[in-house]
């Protein structure tokens, strides 16, 4: 059976409650890479935001995610990851032919100091780590996953003054966070990075509640969810900026 290189019967998201219970597996996607969002979420941003020919940028390509659906939608892109493992997943993922011309460019750098001109992207739509939830590599020099909650939104204000830098007047940037808990108090990881954007310069336009379905209470999470009182978390936050 031939995979499909889009959706079937796709919609445009309308409110700000997003539910993915079927992540997505059209074109190269799956849900190897851990920790990828689903290709909803930047197909979606893509198409709102943005238009055919303009330039997106993903300076967490992480997966090769976003990069797809930019080859897709007929957008040019540019992905960036500090990790090599990253790039050489996310070149992979784009050995496809599809019927859009765009120019897609993978590098290794530095979100927080990205070679790239100013004002010369159209859109920002990108999943940065959750400080060290996951760690995606041992000890690469620069991966924000390896920080813990401080320095990470330390180097996240970095991050948004070049995504700020690099971004049009006018244009968009869309970020999914997620919170964390620590000694059973929730650590509100994604509203510090909105301030934190915010802080920048960015105007936040839209607040979105992204629904996860992988917090099933089951086992051993809903013995010590009981046991210890709290809630389990299933739900992350998609910001969208307006520089």
């Amino acid at each position: 059976m031939k995979i499909p290189l889009h959706p079937e019967n796709f919609e445009l998201e309308t409110n700000t409650v997003w539910s993915f219970p079927n992540r997505g597996k059209w074109a190269t996607h799956d849900a190897k890479y851990r920790g990828n969002w689903s290709p909803y979420i930047p197909r979606n941003i893509i198409l709102r935001y943005s238009e055919m020919g303009d330039t997106v940028l993903d300076q967490f390509v992480g997966g090769g995610t976003t990069a797809v659906e930019a080859k897709l939608t007929g957008r040019n892109f540019i992905g960036v990851d500090i990790n090599p493992n990253a790039i050489e997943i996310s070149k992979r993922k784009l050995d496809f032919e599809c019927d859009k011309n765009s120019q897609v460019d993978i590098l290794q750098g530095d979100a927080r100091k990205l070679y790239i001109e100013n004002e010369s992207v159209d859109l920002i739509c990108t999943h940065p780590p959750y400080a060290d939830i996951i760690h995606y590599s041992k000890d690469i020099d620069g991966d924000l996953s390896l920080l813990s909650i401080k320095p990470f939104l330390m180097e996240i204000g970095r991050v948004a003054e070049e995504s700020f830098r690099v971004l049009k007047k006018g244009k968009f940037c869309a970020i999914l966070m997620g919170d964390t808990r620590k000694k059973g108090m929730v650590q509100p990881l994604a509203f510090e990075t909105m301030r934190i954007f915010e802080l920048a310069g960015f105007k936040t336009k839209e607040i979105i509640i992204k629904e996860q379905h992988n917090c099933k209470a089951t086992g051993f999470w809903k013995t010590n969810s009981i046991k210890h009182n709290f809630l389990l978390l299933a739900h992350e936050y998609l910001f969208v900026f307006k520089k």
